[in-house]
């Protein structure tokens, strides 16, 4: 290996392969100093308050909007997707960012407590505090969208940040830092580590006081065995298997139009897309016609409905998937073991694909779809939870969608629509099972990135004294006596 490779890597434009830009490696050292800054500037970015931070926050937000569209052609270069699906998901994070800003002092405001009548003489209030400096890895299918969740609300709780991007969009973390830049108060609130796998273990291993990550559940394995030997509190959202539930009084051509979407757009890169669907036998073939219809106007390319894999490894996996369906009798209703055309695939919809096919078991991360039929929604419900992932979940019903929902071991629902949960700010974002652990968004968002501190105070001197060695006998008659008095 180079000198000059040891010291920067190349962005790539997926849809060309041409290279658009070359960024530092960090080092383990470089991360660790970068660390060491951002502890530094703690607790001068935790004095500004709630209020002094908002206006950092909303500042920044507003340059992220003046410039939204010199971003998202950014994020379009560096992932190959369309421009207009890099500025759905820039708009998104702007949306996030300002409601953490906003609600920070709102929901992290100290709470007081009631004491107890034995207490009564005590005050006592719950605090919540910012860990200190938050370590964030985020992932290149949404490099704006995803890493926000954890940045904005680590930011408005009063945590300094050091981001490591994915290597594979490390275009877009350094805008994003160097944005911040421009209206931060003072140096290392906000730092991006560029850098390849190392520098991601690196930052891991580095001492900060959370990592929140995004990424595979493999790596995420990893960084929560890393920072368990540290007792290190992690946030991990990971990958999915997200089922679509469509029962037989659904507005089919509503669901066939969302489902489709969401399991082809960005080419399937997304932990929140649909990747299986369980539809009532008896509106199947409806279905499935209106799938198939839509499906044969959707194509990728440059300018067209999506674009490449921008992780170019990934083609292999969702080849491998689709020749498993294949092989186990699994029938295409659009697309087939073709499909794959570097650095495009095509879009890809199977029907009666085995339960145990890896296109139903594993996280395929591309523009396919599985479209399996059902007796009824008790069979729906408990094949969509027949999984390792538990992300999110579509449930299609003008009448029964709560009560489906209410049955999915999933961390997020969204009834006859799809993702609402990413896009309104309020409500937590997060996974069970091997989809991860932890919340980013809402309220829960910013709770995760505090800890608790409880703070007791005595109001008032009692005549009895209990936390000594010079308790009395009356001290302890007296407890008793309240103790059967109360209980």
């Amino acid at each position: 290996m180079t000198t000059t490779a040891l010291i920067d890597f190349p962005s790539h434009n997926p849809a060309t392969g041409e290279e658009i830009g070359r960024y530092r490696n960090y080092t383990a050292e470089e991360v660790a100093a970068a660390v060491d800054r951002a502890h530094a500037s703690s607790q001068a970015w935790q004095a500004l308050g709630f209020s002094g931070r908002k206006k950092i926050l909303v500042a920044w937000n507003a340059v992220l909007t003046k410039r939204l569209t010199e971003l998202a052609e950014l994020v379009a270069l560096e992932t190959g997707k369309p421009l207009s699906d890099a500025t759905l998901e820039i708009s998104l994070a702007i949306g996030h960012l300002d409601w953490a800003s906003k609600n920070a002092s709102k929901y992290l405001a100290p709470v007081s407590r009631n004491p107890g009548l034995i207490m009564a003489n005590m005050k006592a209030r719950v605090e919540r505090a910012p860990y200190g400096v938050v370590g964030v890895i985020g992932p290149w299918n949404y490099p704006v969208f995803t890493p926000m969740g954890s940045i904005a609300y680590s930011l408005a709780a009063g945590n300094t940040v050091v981001f490591k991007p994915s290597e594979y969009t490390p275009g877009v973390g350094a805008w994003l830092g160097s944005t911040f830049a421009e209206v931060a108060p003072f140096a290392d609130i906000f730092q991006v580590v560029t850098g390849l796998a190392a520098t991601g273990a690196a930052l891991t291993g580095a001492a900060v006081d959370k990592i929140a990550f995004t990424g595979s559940t493999r790596t995420a394995k990893k960084v929560a065995a890393s920072a368990a030997d540290r007792m290190i509190p992690t946030v991990l959202e990971c990958g999915g298997k997200d089922p679509v539930i469509i029962d037989r009084d659904a507005n089919i051509k509503k669901a066939a139009e969302y489902a489709l979407w969401l399991a082809m757009s960005n080419a399937g890169q997304t932990c929140i897309g649909a990747e299986r669907v369980y539809v009532h036998q008896a509106i199947a073939d409806e279905f499935i016609r209106e799938i198939g219809a839509m499906a044969k106007e959707i194509h990728p390319g440059v300018n067209k409905n999506y674009g490449p894999a921008t992780m170019p490894s990934q083609l292999n996996v969702i080849q491998s998937h689709i020749d498993d369906a294949a092989a186990k009798g699994a029938k295409f209703l659009i697309g087939g073991v073709d499909s794959v055309q570097p650095p495009y695939v095509q879009p890809t919809i199977m029907l009666d694909v085995p339960e145990d096919s890896l296109a139903i078991t594993e996280e395929t991360f591309g523009p396919t779809l599985t479209i399996n039929r059902v007796a009824d929604m008790d069979e729906a419900i408990r094949l969509a939870n027949a999984t390792r992932y538990g992300l999110g979940a579509s449930v299609w019903s003008k009448r029964n969608g709560e009560k489906i929902a209410s049955k999915l071991v999933t961390g997020m629902v969204s009834i006859n629509s799809v993702i609402g949960f990413a896009g309104i700010a309020s409500v937590p974002f997060g996974g069970v099972k091997d989809s991860g652990y932890g919340r980013i968004h809402g309220p829960e968002g910013l709770h995760e990135f505090t800890y608790l501190r409880s703070v007791v105070s005595e109001r008032f001197a009692l005549p009895i004294a209990f936390t000594t060695f010079k308790r009395t006998k009356f001290a302890d008659k007296f407890i008793t006596g309240v103790m059967k008095f109360l209980h």
